[in-house]
């Protein structure tokens, strides 16, 4: 009789545990453009299953913190401010923040100016040591080297890229694939994206490869797999996912590009954000225009095939995040001013509404 209960005993306890977890609380962070006013970095704690938003804090993160990295191995955050003048200088900026969790406050600690301007994305290297940016509206990429505490402490390398064919370069996204190896760019004004080797004593890029995309295209976000097999990357201008092969140095080969649009929808759409579901069984993008979330199922040869698409609840879903567990997705729509709450159904893959949202003026940027 012990040996038929203890299994029963141990699943019972599982189940209690799972549905706990999932009551409990899980912090959000939210970014928004100011230029309406208001303070630009929020702290939720959200409960997913109540569809519940408790705002715990809402920090001066400088105008515009329209993009931000988190490091919480040192509890802190770091803004990218979209602007092309900051603290009367002409140039854009990056604001640190000290996140406590105990306290489920934010508080701004250090700002530093950006050369150029227009930064709207951030990230870190894998070691937390620097931050790269990429600056849209001045044409430009820009690593700021952290000192050992995590503060922004000085730039390190600024790459202009001038103009080509009339075309203006417009960069959109700079980060590292998995591995580390190799950093990748995306070029949306000229239709492409860039690799560099990273030279972590200097903080200086080298520019390694090139992959061009067909023009009118414009590369915006990107996500690889874990294996760093493939890189999905969403397509602002043409409304398109292309699937590329990464090779073991870290180049990359074209070798699908599908539609996020509807074959019925007419007027102009442009895309957004892009994300894998927590298995790599599902690969979600955000249109802009259409307003919906489209998801595919990602095949046994990483190639895609579509599986739906969803109504963003809102205008405009500029980003979007998965929870942790990869059974919630969130849509921060800008127009609308609302983040709206969806459960992901793990057979289908497809975000299911929960009609539960927050209002929040011009979200851009959620991460948890």
């Amino acid at each position: 009789m012990k040996k038929i209960l203890l299994p029963i005993i141990v699943c019972v306890l599982l189940l209690i545990t799972s549905i706990s977890s999932f009551s409990q609380p899980i912090r959000l962070f939210a970014g928004r453009y100011t230029d309406t006013g208001g303070k630009g970095l929020y702290l939720f704690d959200l409960n997913r299953e109540s569809g519940t938003f408790k705002e715990l804090s809402e920090a001066e993160a400088g105008p515009n913190p329209s993009y931000f990295c988190i490091s919480k191995k040192k509890g802190l955050i770091y803004a990218a401010n979209e602007v092309m003048e900051f603290n009367g200088v002409n140039g854009g900026g990056v604001t640190a923040l000290k996140y406590d969790p105990e306290k489920g406050s934010i508080e701004k600690i250090k700002d530093l100016l950006v050369p150029d301007g227009g930064p709207c994305f951030i990230s870190m290297t894998h070691d937390e040591s620097y931050l790269l940016l990429a600056n849209y509206s001045s044409s430009s990429i820009t690593v700021v080297r952290l000192d050992a505490n995590g503060i922004p402490d000085s730039v390190t390398d600024k790459i202009s890229f001038p103009e080509n064919e009339s075309k203006v370069s417009h960069p959109h996204m700079i980060s590292f694939g998995p591995s580390g190896k190799k950093v990748y760019l995306t070029d949306l004004g000229l239709d492409r994206i860039v690799i560099y080797d990273f030279d972590n004593k200097t903080g200086k890029l080298s520019q390694n490869g090139i992959i061009n995309f067909p023009k009118g295209t414009g590369p915006r976000h990107f996500v690889f797999n874990n294996s760093e097999t493939k890189m999905y990357v969403i397509c602002e201008l043409n409304s398109t996912i292309s699937v590329l092969d990464v090779d073991k140095d870290g180049g990359l080969k074209l070798v699908q590009t599908l539609t996020t649009l509807a074959e019925d929808f007419k007027g102009e759409s442009n895309c957004a954000d892009i994300h894998l579901g927590k298995n790599e069984q599902f690969l979600y993008g955000s249109n802009r225009g259409e307003n919906t979330i489209v998801t595919y199922k990602i095949e046994t040869d990483g190639k895609l095939k579509l599986a739906g698409r969803t109504s963003c609840g809102g205008d405009w879903p500029r980003n979007f995040v998965i929870d942790p567990t990869g059974k919630y997705l969130l849509a921060a729509n800008q127009k609308s001013g609302n983040i709206f709450l969806y459960k992901i159904d793990q057979k289908s893959g497809l975000p299911v509404t929960t009609s539960k949202e927050f209002k929040i003026d011009s979200p851009v940027c959620l991460k948890f």
